[in-house]
């Protein structure tokens, strides 16, 4: 049975490990094969976003690509080759499906964190509103990168809808769509488990 399908984006500090056809599931580390492991970890914890069992348990890397700067700031960013091949109907309806789910998991752990926040081991972190308006923000940006223009303070639940339809549309744009929903994606799922891993009542 053949495994998932991932790729690595390697740069000079970190490496990622990229789920092709499961957007949200992307994680990092020193180096592709430590990617790979952390990836596994968190298996458990993505199929709580999913809602569906995950499928193989092994994993097919397609591809190593190289990262830049954004990579080693701690952002994947390279486009695999393979998105700029047009999406079928039914493979972008999952994705953005995927999307969703990824907001929707947001959405839930922020209703039930507290305010505040965990620090880290020097002080620092934002507590979870400035969490939340960092990820959309950083999603009105995303919205530039497939041809969209998003007013600044637009509802996040009016930005969400609009950035959907865009993608449906599958318009050409600088960031190709399933590259654009694995970023967003994982933008969301990333900052979903960091306020259910820094919430004070969180079992650890």
């Amino acid at each position: 049975m053949a495994g998932t399908r991932v790729y690595i984006e390697r740069g000079e500090r970190w490496a990622f490990a990229v789920c092709l056809d499961w957007p949200g599931w992307c994680r990092r580390a020193r180096g592709a094969g430590a990617a790979i492991e952390a990836l596994d970890s968190y298996r458990e914890r993505y199929s709580r976003i999913a809602g569906t069992d995950l499928g193989p348990t092994s994993f097919d890397v397609l591809d190593t690509l190289t990262g830049n700067t954004t990579t080693d700031f701690g952002a994947p960013s390279a486009i695999w080759p393979g998105d700029e091949a047009p999406l079928d109907d039914a493979a972008r309806a999952r994705l953005l499906s995927l999307l969703e789910r990824n907001w929707a998991y947001l959405d839930a752990v922020a209703l039930k964190s507290p305010s505040t926040l965990l620090k880290g081991p020097r002080g620092g972190g934002r507590d979870r509103d400035a969490v939340l308006d960092h990820v959309r923000e950083a999603e009105r940006h995303y919205a530039a990168k497939v041809g969209l223009r998003v007013a600044p303070r637009t509802a996040w639940s009016h930005q969400r809808a609009v950035l959907l339809d865009t993608l449906r549309q599958g318009a050409p744009a600088s960031w190709p769509a399933p590259y654009a929903i694995r970023r967003i994606a994982w933008h969301v799922a990333d900052h979903a488990w960091e306020i259910e891993d820094r919430d004070p009542g969180s079992p650890g």
